[in-house]
């Protein structure tokens, strides 16, 4: 489990509360702070909220016009995220919030809450829509990663990388995804080819090697997957993960290496 993620939606009056369930997949509204008038007594109370309940991180709701330029309201919640940075050790990170209010008591209509009750949870509603944003863009941006190249096997170059084989040759390959699956980390490259080449490939498909990233940040190196089925599996659910994406029709076309 990761740690919680911590998400607010502040207001002039009140300020949403909302936070990830234990594997931060998906958001949950909490209860809704009511501020005192007194700024400083708010952004500790903010703070002591998220600190309290084990949170890992505060995503706090940034309010832009629809266009995304910045009005009286931006400036005040930025006042408030930066006095929240000075006063917890968590780190603080913003979300476009445009819309999530407004979306926030659509739902509460239709989900027949009374006019007199909504103000209790229409910001916390918005807090929740704020977290799931957050969560989707992390997600997303986890998927398309770039490898980075320190004191490892391997080395990048936009989106090229040279692959050590056991025999010690290098392999040029271009990395076409990574995703998480079952706790572990996965990469997926195609060999690298020339104008010439991609214009004579075939509607067949190409193949995709897969690999499985291993150790910490400073020292990642690639291993092979021996196990047939799950690298069945793995490939199953790379293409799982980018149905949704710009990257779909790619990964549709690609076939596992089963060497």
């Amino acid at each position: 489990m990761e740690k919680r993620i911590a998400a607010f939606d502040v207001g002039d009056k009140r300020i949403g509360v909302a936070f990830s369930d234990p594997f931060n997949e998906y958001a949950m509204p909490g209860e809704t702070y009511f501020r005192t008038g007194n700024f400083r007594a708010d952004v500790v109370a903010v703070a002591r909220i998220a600190e309290e309940r084990g949170a890992g991180l505060i995503v706090c709701g940034l309010p832009v016009n629809s266009d995304g330029s910045g009005s009286v309201q931006t400036e005040k919640t930025a006042r408030f995220i930066a006095a929240l940075r000075e006063e917890t050790f968590l780190p603080v990170e913003t979300e476009d919030e445009r819309y999530t209010t407004l979306e926030a008591r659509r739902d509460q209509t239709a989900m027949g809450i009374k006019r007199d009750r909504r103000k209790q949870s229409v910001d916390s509603l918005a807090a929740a829509y704020i977290l799931e944003g957050y969560l989707a863009r992390m997600k997303k941006e986890k998927c398309d990663m770039s490898m980075k190249e320190e004191n490892n096997e391997y080395e990048e170059g936009d989106n090229i990388v040279e692959l050590v084989d056991e025999e010690g040759k290098t392999l040029r390959y271009e990395h076409v995804g990574t995703i998480q699956y079952k706790g572990e980390w996965y990469c997926f490259f195609t060999p690298e080819k020339t104008a010439e080449e991609a214009d004579e490939a075939d509607d067949e498909g190409e193949e995709v090697a897969v690999f499985r990233l291993v150790g910490d940040e400073e020292n990642e190196t690639l291993e092979t997957i021996e196990d047939d089925a799950l690298l069945d599996e793995v490939f199953a659910e790379f293409c799982k993960q980018y149905e949704d994406s710009e990257d779909a029709d790619e990964a549709r076309a690609l076939e596992p290496d089963e060497e």
